[in-house]
């Protein structure tokens, strides 16, 4: 083979490599040709093909043509013949090839389940049997609406108790409809340098609001809420759906989901099964008779029912409840994901096809995630993670004191809010530096340093941009009955809505500024030096205006620059023993 034949040998599209064999009328993934072509012709295997010049026996060329066109192989793309170099001239230096793994981690963002995407430019018919797989529920209007590639994502993954398939008789209740038994609201920053997977517990007692829900039939209809019950009824009780596990998750944290996903026992048995199992490790041996785990102390590769007996257990490990398997389960999934984003993965094709397969038939998704070009777009940005910047960690809980007999928890209140806020303002649960200008930080800091005038000198105009109605007016009366700015007045609704709470003020007025960012919890980023205005008796003064991050009179609105005190976490490049 010459050189210009090697150049397109290393460099075979995916969608070629799918071809038809005549013998099973299937097609099939061919690695490697098996004979070296001259031409850039399709390697579908069969009877020779008649020439345009030569019409096959008893029809036309038009009929030939015909012929040959049915037996295109999906997605295929002809290539044309690089013309020879000028004689006496050099032809270019060949571009330099990305290595395949680098190759493959594009293809599939390498993250979790979602790496079952990889086979996206496969060919058509394939990617339509993709997409016939996947099953989707509506999200009635309780996520954003779907990620965005530039900003933080929020998924909320739900693992169900619901027994589908042979071999799970003896798993979950019996005839459960699928409740919320595990539950992981996953964080991705917007930059994509970290993540933070953060665990609520089944047993956690909450409010669950009314849910809206769409029927089989098409037709609408809100389920009642119920009050102080348990986190997992939120799915399958009263006929809830996952939506209403959505809903209950941002009432819970205040933090609303863009996407959710939906597994049941099978998921982890035929994804374990897809990558050659996951490698786990006990610090004890483990018998337990409940969820038909059996392992030795030490490391094991697990996949099928023993992967699932062992994110089911949780009266072996620990104290012996839902905490302890929330444990098991997160170094279950972090060595999940250590093996999706490894080269023994990512540069096998035969592994990331049965990925896809079983994938796309293990998960139901959100109406928004219903193709799998979504979910290919949402695995590449998962694939731009570092694992060791994915903390996995839990709520913060407390044992619940009405009970006796412990059998569930509530928020602990003095950690669980600044958790929520943490993710909320993006702040990592890992030690990555941030992309932010030295210099910028550092002027941000400065405008906070220096003297501050009393809080009977602040004179300022305050607009609504973008918080919740009434915020204007609520935070005048926190200001001059709580903290003594009188000379501040409500100027209504700002021009346009902001992101972000703002303060601005002339050179002159800095001490005043200083001052009402104290008594407001703002950061240096918020203070806007600029202009004077003019109130509403002719005098001047600072503008503060409240953009969509407010949240109340007298919350601080200062962005945490470190992660919260939790009880436990980890980073998915570790390997945990359980105890």
């Amino acid at each position: 083979m010459d050189a210009q034949g090697r150049g397109r040998a290393d460099n075979i599209d995916p969608a070629d490599q799918w071809v038809l064999n005549p013998n099973t009328g299937e097609y099939e993934l061919r690695l490697t040709p098996s004979a070296p072509q001259s031409s850039p012709q399709s390697s579908v295997p069969g009877p020779r093909r008649p020439t345009p010049s030569r019409p096959a026996a008893g029809g036309t060329r038009e009929a030939a043509g015909r012929e040959t066109a049915s037996r295109e192989v999906p997605g295929q793309r002809r290539r044309r013949a690089e013309p020879e170099p000028p004689a006496g001239r050099r032809s270019r230096r060949p571009v330099k090839k990305k290595s395949k793994a680098k190759k493959a981690l594009l293809w599939t963002g390498g993250s979790m389940a979602f790496v079952l995407v990889a086979v996206s430019a496969a060919g058509y018919l394939y990617i339509k049997h993709l997409n016939d797989n996947i099953t989707s529920v509506s999200d009635d209007g309780a996520s954003t609406g779907g990620f965005s590639k530039d900003k933080a994502i929020n998924l909320l993954i739900i693992g169900t108790d619901k027994r589908t398939g042979a071999g799970n008789e003896g798993y979950g209740d019996t005839g459960s409809v699928g409740h919320a038994d595990t539950n992981i609201l996953l964080h991705i920053s917007k930059d994509r340098s970290n993540a933070t997977a953060l665990s609520i517990p089944r047993d956690l007692i909450v409010d669950v609001p009314d849910c809206p829900t769409e029927q089989s039939d098409g037709s609408q209809k809100v389920i009642a809420g119920t009050t102080d019950v348990r986190f997992n009824t939120s799915l399958g009780q009263d006929g809830r759906t996952a939506s209403c596990t959505v809903r209950t998750v941002t009432e819970l944290t205040g933090i609303q989901p863009d996407n959710f996903m939906v597994a049941d026992f099978n998921a982890v048995k035929t994804l374990t099964d897809a990558v050659g199992g996951v490698e786990v490790c006990l610090a004890k041996d483990i018998d337990d008779k409940q969820s038909h785990l059996k392992l030795s102390k030490g490391t094991h590769n697990i996949s099928g029912e023993t992967a699932l007996a062992f994110v089911r257990t949780r009266h072996s490990v620990g104290f012996g409840g839902d905490l302890s398997r929330i444990q098991l389960q997160q170094q279950f999934l972090s060595a999940l994901m250590r093996k999706l984003s490894s080269n023994s993965t990512l540069t096998s094709p035969g592994k990331l096809l049965k990925l896809a397969e079983v994938g796309t038939k293990a998960l139901t998704v959100d109406s928004k995630l219903d193709s799998i070009g979504k979910l290919k777009d949402l695995g590449l940005e998962l694939g731009k993670l570092n694992p060791k910047n994915l903390t996995f960690t839990t709520i913060p809980v407390l044992d619940n004191p009405a009970e006796k007999v412990k059998a569930t928890v509530v928020l602990n209140e003095s950690k669980a809010p600044a958790v929520f806020q943490a993710i909320k303002e993006d702040v990592s649960f890992t030690a990555v530096k941030k992309k932010q200008a030295k210099a910028s930080k550092d002027a941000a800091a400065a405008r906070l340093k220096g003297t501050k005038s009393a809080a009977s000198e602040v004179r300022v105009r305050i607009l609504n941009g973008g918080a919740p109605a009434g915020s204007a007016q609520e935070t005048l009366s926190w200001l001059q009955n709580d903290k003594g700015v009188l000379k501040s007045e409500n100027a209504g609704n700002a021009p346009a809505e902001l992101s972000k709470t703002t303060l601005e003020y002339a050179p002159d007025q800095a001490d005043q500024a200083r001052e009402l960012a104290s008594l407001m919890g703002l950061s240096g980023s918020a203070m806007k030096p600029g202009k004077s205005v003019t109130n509403s008796q002719g005098l001047p003064a600072i503008t503060l205006t409240l953009g969509k991050d407010f949240q109340g009179a007298g919350v601080s609105l200062t962005t945490p620059t470190k992660a919260p005190d939790v009880d436990s976490k980890t980073t998915a490049d570790k390997v945990t023993c359980a105890k």
